[in-house]
């Protein structure tokens, strides 16, 4: 059975206090992060931390995308002003000083290497 050229993907999590993977790039693919949201649902002020790691020659390379990103309560922010392409076993990663106020929403287009 032939890889799909290109599927289309939303990923959905809660962020906690934990550093947490969200999102890997699956092999044979690259990962175009299009979308990469965050909403705090809680009535005050939470940060959030959102990074990109990569193995490179067996040692793992996290650069932080936003760290410690200010959310005010009730309101959203937009963590990507352009794309982010992620290669084959790249993964996103997210945690927060909160484990339950801020849902991160991404949109991603894989396409076939």
């Amino acid at each position: 059975m032939a890889l799909a050229l290109n599927v289309y993907k939303t990923i959905t999590s809660v962020a906690s206090t934990s550093v947490v993977g969200i999102y890997t790039a699956p092999v044979g693919y690259a990962g175009v992060v299009l979308l990469a949201q965050v909403a705090n649902i809680g009535s005050e002020t939470h940060t959030v931390t959102i990074s990109h790691k990569r193995s490179v020659a067996g040692v793992a390379v996290t650069t932080e995308i936003v760290k410690n990103y200010a959310v005010p309560a009730n309101d959203s922010v937009s963590i990507l002003d352009g794309r982010l392409i992620m290669e084959s076993n790249d993964v996103l990663v997210l945690s927060a000083n909160n484990a339950t106020n801020l849902k991160f929403i991404g949109s991603i287009l894989e396409t076939l290497k």
